[in-house]
């Protein structure tokens, strides 16, 4: 009250110094005009003294002014020292994400999320590693009442260039000679592996579930006459196109081999074109010659129609007919190859650093992460440091395609290589550094790349649903704006209605539509060609097919766990699993299906699809009537209609279904009311019997010469629409 009383005085007081500054200063203005006409020199000098420092009152006045101006500025001061002091200065960057944003803040992640309701971001997508936009960053730091400090380290930093790369070519001078990596491709069953067993003088064929290559093998095959050539064996199923891709891509010379009694195939076209796209030369092996409807002239007639033009047609593919199964010809197949292969002039450096290509990868029990690669530059020793994709290893071991241990590998060699941190993919390059940190080096450059890419996709997503938010919003606003405030609560309350939590009964119904899947295979190549698969899956109005995870090896209990977790199906292809793991899937209803032929595993993976889709229903007519008169009866008060009919076909049973047909068009379904043979009623009427019927529903009315058709509905399981195209 004090308070207030001074500084009314204070408002008075001012009040009435200005009114008094105010006239004296009138009248001193008159007298300073006076001074100014006149032309004594003498008033000149006052004109100097300032009439404030002279006058008592207006220096009171003006000291008492100055008095108060300065508290204020003083508080004003204060006040906003106290508030800068408040504020927290926040540092942020661009692309950050929720969780270091929380941390820069020093608040917890739901802040964040607090922070971020009742906006146009999808909190359901957004997660502790999600990318913010520049302006949600600032909308969560105006919310936290604290202030924004842009960092330019964050986004400015360049990270050094880690990565390893190939050498420079080497001096052809310097290249010494090498053998041929020869891949041989083809349709399947066209009998290319029994072609590489003749080669080898092994069975490999014999060891191959369904008598179909499902790897790429590479084998080193020593031929009488002392040359040696590196074959790769491609699979030439449907499903494995990735496969003979890469096959082509680490190849010198590709051997097409055709049957000749069944012509050029699908895959075969693929192999022409694969072979094209790495342009490698081809030498065509007409295979099966000694059956009794061989025609390797059609043969070579349709391949003509593939740009593969034959030298007997005047083109520069060499064509040897063979028969694989009784080894007629195939010294003569191995001869043009070694004669394409001289004509190539195939060389390589022996010496520096390893280069090469990852064919296949697995994992072994005993030895860990296998590589089966190719050397294409350099010799391999124990003890090399590799890189490979974003693995790498210490050399511990290698060994040839018959489990022997060897102590190098030399260019156009295949070898298996243990001592994998972890499992490469199947074509990676493979590259030899000079030390362990330096290996780790670029596998943390390369990790980070990836990471790098991930983030532009992420943020560019984020983007997109900022965008699809905003516009709802926006339609939102332009819905409700004309609108009064009571119906617009009452509109948003219907819609909160309709987002009402799924029963337990519908949760499960819409579950039913999902098929959460587990891939489980051998080695990295045959992962690959089933995933590969799944990508052609276009039947996802019908049921969703959701791969959980992919990967290399036995099934393992957290491949269980995650299936239990999403109420999913394990498919293993060529692995195995353990007593213990069988039992624990069982306990939690996990279902496991083995494999080893990989369309077995598409067909078996088609009949769960189907499953999971509501059964159709099928009409099977039991007995057909033709309506021969119609009129009317009456029960109470009401008149129903009647119609006299004559079983022409099967028999009528009044408990089944019917339907009335006039003109071909069916103009009612359901059931009877009453079924009568002359004046009793009855539940059939079987053929070239009369009766009187009338229907459930009293408004039909019928005509002479309508159809009455008894039938029964039968459920039929439906099968998936998708076709995986084998």
């Amino acid at each position: 009250m004090n308070q207030k009383i001074l500084k009314l005085e204070n408002l008075l007081r001012f009040h009435t110094v200005f009114r008094q500054l105010h006239s004296l200063g009138q009248r001193r203005l008159a007298q300073w005009n006076h001074v100014f006409s006149s032309a004594y020199p003498v008033w000149t000098a006052q004109l100097c003294i300032r009439p404030w420092q002279t006058d008592p009152l207006i220096g009171a006045a003006l000291s008492q002014y100055r008095l108060l101006v300065t508290k204020k500025e003083e508080r004003s001061r204060k006040s906003q020292l106290f508030s800068t002091k408040s504020k927290k200065e926040v540092e942020v960057w661009i692309g950050m994400t929720v969780e270091e944003l929380a941390r820069a803040m020093e608040k917890d992640i739901d802040c964040i999320y607090e922070a971020l309701m009742n906006t146009a971001i999808d909190l359901d997508s957004l997660e502790a590693h999600s990318r913010l936009d520049e302006v949600w960053i600032k909308e969560v730091i105006k919310k936290a009442g604290m202030k924004l400090k842009w960092s330019k380290l964050k986004q400015d930093k360049v990270r050094e260039n880690k990565d390893a790369v190939r050498r420079p070519q080497a001096d052809p001078a310097l290249l010494t000679p090498r053998s041929p990596v020869v891949t041989i491709m083809g349709h399947v069953d066209h009998g290319k592996t029994t072609l590489l067993d003749k080669l080898r003088k092994t069975q490999v064929a014999a060891m191959e579930a369904g008598g179909i290559t499902q790897h790429i093998g590479a084998f080193l095959v020593s031929l009488p006459s002392g040359e040696k050539i590196t074959f790769l064996d491609t699979p030439g199923h449907a499903a494995f196109s990735a496969m003979r891709a890469r096959g082509a891509q680490v190849t010198d010379i590709v051997i097409l081999v055709v049957a000749a009694d069944d012509g050029v195939m699908k895959q075969t076209v693929e192999s022409i074109q694969h072979a094209k796209d790495a342009q490698v030369p081809l030498v065509l092996a007409i295979n099966k010659c000694d059956k009794a409807g061989a025609d390797p002239e059609k043969v070579k007639k349709e391949l003509l129609a593939y740009d593969v033009v034959c030298e007997d047609y005047g083109g520069d593919v060499q064509a040897v007919h063979i028969s694989a199964l009784t080894g007629d010809n195939l010294m003569a197949l191995a001869e043009a190859t070694v004669a394409l292969a001289e004509m190539l002039e195939l060389k390589a450096d022996f010496t520096g650093p390893v280069e090469g290509t990852v064919i296949e990868s697995f994992t072994d029990k005993g030895r860990g992460p296998v590589t089966t690669a190719i050397i294409q530059r350099g010799t391999l020793r124990k003890g090399s440091i590799l890189v490979a994709g974003k693995s790498w290893a210490k050399v511990r071991l290698m060994f040839d395609e018959n489990g022997k241990t060897i102590h190098e590998a030399c260019p156009s060699m295949p070898v298996g290589i243990v001592g994998w941190r972890d499992l490469p993919s199947a074509g990676d390059e493979i590259l030899e550094v000079e030390s362990e940190p330096r290996a780790r080096a670029v596998v943390d450059w390369r990790k980070y790349e990836l990471e790098q890419e991930k983030n532009k996709e992420d943020l560019k997503i984020i983007e997109e649903k900022r965008k699809e938010h905003q516009e709802a919003h926006q339609k939102a606003r332009e819905k409700y704006g004309n609108i009064h405030w009571k119906e617009r609560s009452f509109l948003k309350y219907q819609e909160r209605k309709e987002l009402k939590p799924l029963k337990a009964k519908e949760k499960e119904e819409r579950d039913s539509h999902i098929l959460p899947i587990i891939i489980k295979g051998d080695v990295d190549g045959s992962v690959e060609a089933i995933v590969n698969i799944m990508d052609t899956y276009d039947a996802s109005h019908e049921c969703e097919l959701e791969l959980v995870h992919f990967g290399v090896g036995d099934v393992s209990e957290n491949d269980v766990n995650l299936a239990e977790t999403f109420r999913g199906v394990i498919y293993g292809f060529n692995v195995n699993v353990g007593n213990v793991i069988q039992k624990s899937a069982a306990k939690k209803g996990v279902k496991i299906k083995l494999h080893k032929i990989i369309y077995h595993l598409i067909e078996d993976l088609q009949e769960e699809l189907s499953s999971r889709l509501p059964c159709t229903v099928e009409e099977h007519p039991i007995g057909e009537a033709s309506i021969l008169a119609t009129f009317s009866v009456t029960e109470g008060k009401k008149k129903v209609p009647v119609a006299g009919c004559r079983v022409q076909k099967g028999q009528l049973e009044k408990q089944k279904k019917f339907k009335l047909i006039r003109n071909g068009d069916v103009i009612w379904k359901g059931s009877l009311s009453s079924l009568k043979h002359h004046k009793d009623d009855v539940s059939i009427i079987k053929t070239g019997m009369d009766c009187g019927l009338s229907l459930s529903e009293e408004k039909i009315e019928f005509k002479v010469g309508d159809e009455i058709i008894c039938y029964e509905e039968k459920q039929v399981p439906a099968k998936t629409s998708w076709d995986p195209g084998f």
